[in-house]
């Protein structure tokens, strides 16, 4: 098979979607499968759903319009606003979409009528990430704007916790959540369908013996594509951590001298090199670099310590000197290693499929850089 690659354990996928899914139904919570990471890709995506994810969310415009091609036919909601000059896009292809600002919504509001759709609107409130929001206190008018306006209807309020701003979101700042909500349905006389609480950070206080309040959403990526607590980088038990493997190949193989000492008064030099060299090691050269993933993001197998990397070169030292050149090295990936390698055009993915349900199977089709074994 042609490296480098991603190798995606849908049975693990599935697995993963299940075991949390159950998990906050029974705290009263459904599950959104965020497919962001792995650029929408049809198969990962139809995983989601076979393991019980009500629906699937995006936020790149293109990533949906893959699954639509490939025969998804669920729900998906565009998570990122909507940019202005994709409005009529968005209405085509999304049933809903997270906003946070009138001029876009007005467009979408045209672009459903003129499609003769009812396009469902999402508002994020600002809770303290400091990314995008609705300030809580214009949430109450922005909402009935929303709802005197045709071609658009008020599916819902969410908020996001731990993306831009790292803490994780405690019960007080959800009860938070949860009171404006009911504060904004009793000023608009509205009831919401949809009251989303966040992401795979707000999983700990999910699965915690706190009130869940009127959240009944959680968008997940990274806990059920990995397996593990996004803030605090540990494995979720009951969850495959191992779902994704980046397999790279041996370019070069060979004993070196240590390298000259960097002067350290050049910080980009010192930067460069993330381990200290280990005299006349054997020295591993593969063919993957910083154009086909986040480094940082690899954990290195058991006996190779990292020297470091360019565009696209991968220097180890190892004690394994069984390993030639033409063998393969694999990897675990954090979410930012994976979000690259699965942007990359050099970078295969490999299929591991225990079982495929039969929209999956359309969907292998579609796709252009796809091996199954």
């Amino acid at each position: 098979m042609s490296t480098p690659r991603i190798e995606v354990d849908l049975h693990k996928i599935r697995q993963n979607t299940q075991t949390v899914m159950k998990r906050l139904a029974a705290r009263g919570i459904g599950t959104t499968g965020v497919t962001k990471a792995v650029c929408g890709h049809p198969a990962i995506a139809q995983a989601m759903l076979d393991g019980g994810a009500s629906g699937l969310a995006d936020a790149r415009l293109i990533n949906v319009q893959e699954l639509r091609k490939a025969g998804i036919s669920g729900p998906i909601t565009l998570i990122r606003t909507p940019m202005l000059s994709q409005a009529d896009q968005v209405v085509q292809v999304c049933e809903a979409s997270y906003n946070t600002e009138m001029a876009v919504i007005a467009a979408l509001a045209a672009a459903a009528i003129q499609n003769d759709k009812v396009h469902d609107v999402i508002l994020m409130v600002e809770m303290g990430d400091l990314r995008e929001g609705i300030m809580p206190e214009h949430l109450a008018a922005m909402s009935q704007q929303v709802m005197e306006m045709p071609g658009v209807a008020l599916e819902g309020i969410a908020a996001n916790f731990a993306c831009l701003n790292s803490a994780a979101p405690d019960a007080a700042e959800m009860t938070a959540f949860s009171d404006l909500v009911s504060e904004t349905e009793a000023k608009c006389g509205t009831s919401l369908q949809t009251v989303s609480g966040g992401n795979s950070a707000n999983l700990p206080w999910a699965f915690g013996g706190h009130s869940t309040g009127r959240i009944n959403d959680l968008r997940l990526g990274e806990a059920i594509l990995l397996g593990v607590d996004p803030v605090s980088g540990n494995p979720i038990a009951g969850m495959y951590d191992d779902a994704f493997v980046l397999v790279a190949e041996i370019i070069e193989t060979d004993t070196k001298p240590a390298p000259h000492p960097v002067n350290s008064a050049d910080p980009a030099l010192v930067k460069r090199r993330s381990a200290p060299p280990c005299k006349d090691a054997t020295r591993l050269i593969l063919a993957i670099g910083h154009q086909d993933t986040d480094i940082q993001g690899l954990s290195m197998p058991a006996g190779n310590v990292f020297i470091g990397a360019t565009s696209d070169h991968l220097v180890l030292a190892t004690n394994l000197p069984t390993l030639g050149v033409g063998a393969e090295m694999r990897f675990q990936v954090n979410y930012s290693a994976l979000m690259h390698a699965m942007a990359a055009p050099d970078v295969n993915t490999t299929l591991l499929c225990d079982q495929t349900s039969p929209q999956t199977r359309g969907a292998k089709t579609a796709s252009k850089r796809l091996a199954l074994i």
